[in-house]
């Protein structure tokens, strides 16, 4: 009996990139599939729209599957409508095609999570009303699901009632964080859905109504946490347990140990855990310390966690922590690493940073007859060319005698200014090892809410929730 034949694919590209592409496909297909490619009649393959390909591309035969560069601008459903399969956008770079395939047959679901994102209004009690809720607004967009209102020592709260019920009337989750057991009483009283935080000494605040505790040890004795967690097991009553994170120096790895240790003890005790202490007081990048802490949370299946975003240098911090939520649940689902699920934790550097070698750049190079640059990174630094030559460099300024020419026929200076911009994210990209496009702004994931909220607003084929 003949062997079935293999699946037909077909990549459109450009004539720069049409070489690399047959290249790489001669190695990715090994046997899976028949790659097709089809130059449409352009130079550069990051310049394809979906109404070009409708007008260029025939109806191809035997096809089960289009693949269009992933810089393609345009609607792709009503090209896979008159052709009447899958076209799909791939990635950016062509060096990425090999991974992109490998993602593709993971279809882990990034919309799931298991944690209670709580984000802390700390000044509260400063904001006004109208303050408060342009606040909530915020950290609901950034991925929280309860609001908490940080209350201060010795600070009058006066529209503390008020704050809550216009939470509350707005949709929103309402906890209150305070030391005070008048405004917790208050709280309870005006219907929030969570007090922070309760010892074995004030469960009475909570006695009547349905606001739901947090507790914490009584002056750091975790046997009196144990305590406050059977008097509520014993009355039924629902609760969340924080053994408390503390900074580091100051016990930061015997809390943690608390944690596993409450959790072991405890198995189906919902437990919270508050990671300000490490992310505020800790001179580094939160993404990545949120990653950390959000895999010791996932292994310890914790429940809850309480965010602030009062540093400056924290200010992404419930973004983040919403991202790595979505990011652990999937790998833990998977039983797998948390790699290749989301990359929208790698702010400042990416896991493959150079899309191309330097040998890669002199064959585009090679093909240009025209004399507008083209820039381009490797890990050899910044290469800029055009039809005259092919420069490399570390440094912007060594290639500015290269343009001088073409910048002394700039009259309005228009051309000026924009190889500068790209020269500029050309350096900060090498240096960072961020990757580079000409002509697109880099790429800060988590940290820029602009790009977060493009994610957000629908993902684009083979993707899912807000990570890539």
């Amino acid at each position: 009996m003949p062997a079935s034949p293999l699946p037909r694919i077909l990549f459109l590209t450009g004539r720069l990139a049409e070489p690399a592409l047959r290249a790489v496909l001669a190695d990715l297909a090994d046997g899976r599939f028949e790659p097709l490619v089809h130059e449409l009649g352009l130079h550069v393959a990051g310049l394809m729209t979906a109404d070009m390909i409708e007008r260029r591309l025939p109806v191809p035969r035997g096809v089960e599957r289009i693949i269009v560069p992933g810089r393609c601008r345009g609607e792709l459903a009503p090209l896979a409508q008159r052709y009447g399969i899958p076209v799909e956008r791939g990635p950016d770079e062509l060096a990425d095609l090999p991974e992109w395939f490998g993602s593709k047959a993971r279809t882990s679901d990034l919309s799931r999570h298991g944690v209670r994102l709580f984000a802390e209004i700390v000044d509260a009690p400063a904001l006004s009303v109208e303050q408060i809720l342009v606040r909530a607004r915020e950290y609901a967009a950034d991925g929280a699901d309860v609001i908490d209102l940080g209350c201060l020592p010795a600070t009058a709260f006066p529209h503390l009632a008020e704050a809550i019920a216009e939470l509350r009337r707005a949709g929103f989750a309402v906890s209150v964080d305070s030391l005070d057991p008048a405004e917790l009483r208050l709280a309870v009283r005006c219907g929030a859905d969570h007090v922070l935080s309760l010892t074995e000494h004030t469960l009475d605040l909570v006695e009547d109504g349905a606001t739901v505790p947090v507790l914490i040890p009584a002056r750091g004795s975790y046997a009196s946490l144990v305590r406050a967690i059977r008097k509520m097991q014993a009355r039924g009553r629902r609760f969340y347990a924080d053994p408390i994170l503390a900074p580091i120096h100051y016990g930061f790895t015997d809390s943690l140990l608390r944690y596993r240790r409450l959790r072991k003890e405890f198995p189906e005790a919902p437990i919270l855990m508050g990671v300000g202490n490490v992310t505020e007081l800790t001179d580094a990048d939160t993404s990545g310390i949120n990653a950390v802490l959000f895999g010791v949370i996932s292994e310890l299946s914790i429940d809850a966690v309480l965010c602030t975003a009062v540093s400056p240098h924290a200010s992404r911090a419930v973004r983040e922590a919403d991202v790595a939520r979505r990011m652990m649940f999937a790998a833990k689902a998977d039983a797998a690493l948390p790699r290749g699920y989301c990359d929208q934790l790698l702010s400042v550097h990416e896991r493959r940073p150079f899309a191309h070698t330097p040998e890669d750049i002199r064959n585009f190079a090679a093909m240009v007859r025209d004399p507008s640059f083209r820039v381009q990174v490797s890990a050899q630094g910044m290469h800029l060319y055009n039809r005259d030559g092919l420069w490399n460099a570390s440094d912007p300024f060594a290639l500015f005698p290269h343009l001088r020419k073409e910048l002394d026929r700039d009259e309005d200076g228009s051309h000026a200014f924009y190889l500068g911009v790209e020269l500029a994210r050309a350096e900060i990209a090498w240096r960072l090892g961020k990757r580079y496009a000409q002509d697109a702004p880099l790429d800060w994931k988590v940290a820029d809410r602009r790009a977060l909220a493009d994610a957000k607003a629908g993902p684009a084929e083979g993707e899912a929730g807000i990570c890539r």
